[in-house]
């Protein structure tokens, strides 16, 4: 079967024209833990772990096993009629874990449970109005959008929700100006920015926050769809919110699970009698195969989250020793195995004498060059999606460290070939004209 030509023709015609402008078109067919393979049967380090998806690493032998007894069983996969054991199991462990969070919204993808925590801010509180951060990313649905301060994702599909407001992302002052004027039903915010450039926000800013948010009566809903479980050290941010959004790694990179999880007393507020009971729903979640895939993932990463503060050290401080001094590196920086990697001007005579020309290429070229070149290399790797400067590393937690040290080696191996403007545009110049020759084929 022509793969690419399938989604050319039947999914996404625009994004595998894209794939081929560099070169970093390939058919993907089978992975296991760290690694991928493409149809030409050549394999790689996957540094991207499906945006952190597949945070277990890819078909785990836990969740393969248990998802093949799961049935033998002939369970009930879907039903909206009653109560049924799975969601049942999968809303025990979630509350044991986040107490004094103990009700659940299970959800399918992480838009539809941010959407979930703001419809539950909306109807426990009466207000209309929603306050996110600038550069925060919680998903492509209308409603999400309107949690973006992403001009060229939001642009296509305005109006949005009129009463969403943006604040700086870790400056206070504006949180608690927004805040008097009592009118926000939820402010939405991550603890660590990934898509925006992994971003964290000044030490005790989160606390601050919440502490204003609850002054405030607003609802402070934290979402950690990328973040949480495992992937920055802690299993969960210490501070406790109000809702708390989960989702990619739950699915244990097999299916999609997310969840909204809020207090027994917010929950009554929006949705506490018989009227309200069934203002907010979803098909899939809840589903029986979804949430035993979630228990399992959940014991699973228990294991891999004590490892994983070590290992983005390891990561972090490799990274930072090899391109030390680098003319297009800004910065190393991250938590935990969410690591970014900051492209632009540094240092060097381009960076003093055309910073502007170095910053141009860096936000529109260097991220995605990098990201070809070390696909070349052997090593799955992404731009964040509203920083295409900066590399996101944000390989499974099972990672170990010869792994870890080869995704710093191929690092440091493309970008120490390109210490100059010259010789950047020259490589970028030359692949662009090779895959134009090439008609912008998977190669």
């Amino acid at each position: 079967m022509d793969v690419a030509g399938a989604w050319a023709q039947h999914l996404n015609p625009a994004f595998v024209r894209l794939l081929g402008v560099f070169g970093y078109g390939r058919v993907w067919t089978r992975a296991d833990d760290v690694w991928m393979w493409d149809d030409q049967g050549r394999r790689y380090l996957d540094a991207l772990a499906a945006f952190g998806a597949a945070s277990v690493g890819h078909n785990h032998p836990r969740l393969v096993a248990r998802v093949r007894g799961f049935f033998d069983d002939q369970p009930l996969g879907l039903c909206h009629t009653g109560p049924t054991r799975h969601a049942a199991a999968l809303a025990t462990d979630l509350a044991a874990r986040l107490a004094p969070l103990t009700v659940s919204l299970l959800a399918s993808g992480g838009a539809e449970a941010v959407e979930a925590a703001v419809k539950l801010a909306v109807a426990a509180t009466g207000r209309s109005g929603l306050l996110y951060t600038t550069n925060g990313y919680h998903g492509t649905s209308v409603g999400t959008l309107a949690l973006m301060g992403a001009p060229r994702m939001r642009a296509p599909f305005e109006a949005l929700l009129a009463d969403a407001v943006a604040v700086p992302y870790g400056e206070i002052g504006p949180v608690r100006d927004a805040l008097a004027s009592r009118r926000f039903a939820a402010f939405v915010v991550e603890p660590v920015q990934a898509e925006g450039g992994v971003v964290a926000p000044p030490d005790g800013w989160l606390a601050d926050v919440a502490a204003l948010c609850r002054k405030a009566g607003t609802l402070f809903v934290l979402d950690e769809i990328q973040s949480g479980l495992g992937r920055v050290g802690t299993f969960v941010d210490d501070v406790v919110p109000d809702v708390r959004v989960l989702g990619k790694a739950l699915g244990g990179g097999l299916v999609p699970v997310s969840v909204a999880v809020t207090t027994p007393a917010w929950h009554a507020k929006a949705y506490g009698t018989m009227e309200r009971f069934d203002l907010h729903s979803s098909t899939y979640g809840g589903g029986a195969l979804g949430c035993v895939i979630a228990t399992e993932a959940l014991a699973i990463l228990d294991g891999l989250t004590p490892t994983v503060a070590a290992r983005g050290e390891r990561l972090r401080e490799g990274l930072r020793a090899a391109l030390a001094g680098h003319p297009f590196v800004k910065d190393v920086r991250g938590r935990g195995l969410l690591v970014g990697v900051e492209l632009g001007p540094a240092s060097g005579l381009a960076s003093r004498l055309a910073p502007g020309l170095v910053e141009l290429l860096s936000k529109q070229v260097l991220g995605q060059w990098l990201a070809v070149r070390l696909l070349e290399a052997g090593v799955v790797a992404q731009p964040a999606t509203l920083a295409w400067n900066v590399l996101r590393l944000e390989p499974p937690l099972t990672i170990a460290d010869p792994e870890i040290d080869r995704i710093i080696a191929a690092v440091a191996t493309v970008l120490n070939e390109v210490r100059s403007v010259p010789t950047l545009l020259a490589d970028v110049t030359a692949r662009m004209g090779e895959q134009a020759w090439r008609g912008g084929t998977f190669r």
